[in-house]
């Protein structure tokens, strides 16, 4: 499984954006696209999942127990 970093790191390159020009566009503050492409794990929901709609994408909470399953 990709993380969740190197996921948006790819795919803003690929629709060539600077880390600056994806923040604008996604509505969130740079340091908020600079902590997620360096794997920082403290990370408001909220703000990740602003930044994976670009890619109509979106995270949620699972329950570990449904994985086993």
């Amino acid at each position: 499984m990709k993380s969740l970093a190197k996921f948006v790191k790819e795919r803003r390159k690929e629709v060539n954006l600077t880390q600056e020009e994806f923040a604008e566009r996604s509505g969130v503050a740079l340091t908020v696209i600079r902590k997620i492409e360096q794997g920082k794990t403290n990370m408001n929901m909220d703000k990740v999942n602003l930044v994976l709609q670009m890619f109509g994408h979106s995270l949620a909470p699972v329950n570990t127990k449904d994985l086993k399953e």
